[in-house]
């Protein structure tokens, strides 16, 4: 069954719209390339999806290496905002970009009500 990128593209307008202080967001496969995305204008989502990808293959490499098991989800924090990879599946990672004044708390919570969803899309 062919994926609903449309349906996915509105799920991911929907989260950036909701959810507070989010710049932008992408749903990527394992091997780099965008499912959907709404991202910031300046951003390339192809260079995204792959670098997307990268995070991913190198943070599980970590995780076996360090005897963490399977990893669930990737932050990134710089001195404008945050990023955080999480797993959607063996389908897909889900990247969200948030700004600096991005409540983490909430944000988790609003990722972890927004996944079923994506996942739904991707069986």
């Amino acid at each position: 069954m062919p994926i609903n990128t449309a349906k996915l593209q509105s799920i991911l307008q929907n989260f950036v719209t909701s959810a507070s202080d989010v710049q932008g967001v992408a749903l990527v496969s394992p091997d780099g390339l965008s499912l959907a995305a709404t991202l910031p204008g300046e951003m390339d989502e192809e260079r995204v999806a792959a670098m997307s990808a990268a995070m991913l293959s190198l943070g599980e490499r970590i995780g076996s290496e360090l005897s963490r098991g399977t990893i669930d989800r990737i932050y990134v924090e710089g001195d404008k905002g945050f990023g955080i990879l999480t797993s959607c599946g063996e389908e897909a990672v889900f990247l969200v970009l948030a700004s600096k004044a991005a409540k983490q708390g909430v944000l988790m919570l609003e990722i972890k009500r927004v996944l079923p969803e994506l996942k739904t899309l991707l069986t």
